[in-house]
């Protein structure tokens, strides 16, 4: 019996229509029942839109695309939003020592290329999956790929790795695999060669992708394959939100996210976003700051809406965070606040003096705007 999963997503905003165009680079864990014409279907029903265009042989790798001049020429048929990239099933799999030498520099070659052509496309790495019964043709010269489980961990651990050390995201739908497979294995993720993804298993795939890519939950699609039950089809959409959105930050995916903590004369900001290089605070009061986890003295009592923006990509790529706190400040420091905002005089170097001493000032209104004087002996 499967079992009654709740999920607790965040709240995200699906009124915003979306549109990207998606590059795939893999083998035959896309092409099989055409996961990015499902992926398109999928966004089209939640009001989003995915063009795509594909370079899919079978048994490709990373390397083989690397080397391949018409995978050079996809990359370089336009601006893409996001270019996916996906390995040969096995070979990120197997040992560190291979991987690091047969897989990881591809991949970053890969990106390089991308990022040449367009440094605002974001790489998504296709994190696949562990065979049904594991790698048997592997298993012998690198046990850890004897299971299910053993191979899913290795694909796991590259996919990351290559993910974080390229400044690119990760769609998980190996874990999604997992997870699905933990909470009701009736459901057939795989084709009969206990490899390639069944019709289940490409349309969770593409659930996967759409959250991965839009930031949103697929739950409430409306297109299902003809396969597939609606109540199978709303089971893997709750699998696949639950899977991205509930673990962001892990899939280094560009998000902004922050929280923070009142220490009573102040507020301390912690940003928690992923795969960001910049950013910007503005703290709701006429204040900013560039640093990465800053404090703010507010000198009000009141509420104030704190946006948080942080880049990516070379400064092109955005993302916003806003959320409202309340500030409450003692009357006696609110009125402290309010004389030495009046009273304020700075010499010609920005440094608080006194209103007596002679040559050039500045006095600071209480509108906060300065007001340039000369005081004589």
């Amino acid at each position: 019996m499967r079992k009654i999963i709740i999920f607790l997503l965040l709240i995200y905003n699906l009124s915003s229509a979306q549109t990207y165009d998606v590059l795939f680079i893999g083998n035959s864990y896309i092409y099989y029942n055409d996961l990015p014409d499902m992926l398109s279907k999928i966004s089209t029903s939640l009001g989003d839109s995915i063009f795509f265009d594909q370079y899919t042989p079978g048994g490709y790798s990373l390397y083989a695309h690397s080397q391949d001049q018409l995978t050079i020429d996809k990359i370089n048929q336009q601006n893409w939003d996001y270019v996916v990239l996906q390995d040969q099933s096995q070979r990120p799999s197997l040992s560190p020592a291979y991987v690091s030498t047969a897989v990881f520099p591809y991949a970053e070659q890969l990106v390089d290329l991308i990022y040449q052509n367009y440094n605002c496309s974001e790489p998504l790495f296709y994190m696949t999956w562990g065979r049904k019964n594991g790698d048997q043709t592997n298993c012998v010269n690198y046990p850890p790929v004897c299971t299910y489980l053993g191979m899913q961990e290795r694909l796991r651990h590259s996919y990351v790795s290559m993910g974080f050390s390229n400044n690119a995201t990760i769609s998980p739908v190996g874990i999604a695999f997992k997870n699905c497979i933990a909470f009701d294995s009736t459901i057939e993720l795989y084709n009969n060669d206990n490899s390639h993804p069944s019709v289940h298993g490409s349309y969770l795939a593409a659930c996967v992708f759409y959250s991965s890519i839009f930031k949103k939950p697929s739950i409430g699609a409306l297109y299902i394959p003809n396969a597939i039950s609606s109540s199978d089809a709303l089971f893997l959409q709750q699998i696949a939100s639950s899977t991205v959105l509930d673990s962001i930050s892990s899939w280094n995916i560009f998000n902004a996210n922050f929280s923070y903590v009142d220490n009573g004369d102040s507020i301390s900001f912690i940003n928690s976003s992923s795969n960001f290089e910049n950013c910007i605070w503005d703290f709701g009061d006429g204040n900013f700051s560039s640093l990465e986890n800053p404090s703010h003295h507010y000198l009000n009592s009141g509420i104030y809406n704190i946006k948080l923006i942080v880049y990516t990509n070379d400064w092109c790529l955005m993302d916003v965070l806003e959320e409202e706190i309340t500030i409450t400040i003692s009357s006696i420091e609110e009125n402290n606040n309010t004389s030495q905002k009046k009273n304020k005089y700075l010499d010609f170097f920005g440094r608080i003096t006194d209103s007596k001493s002679k040559g050039l000032k500045f006095f600071i209104n209480s509108e906060g705007k300065a007001v340039k004087k000369f005081i004589f002996e």
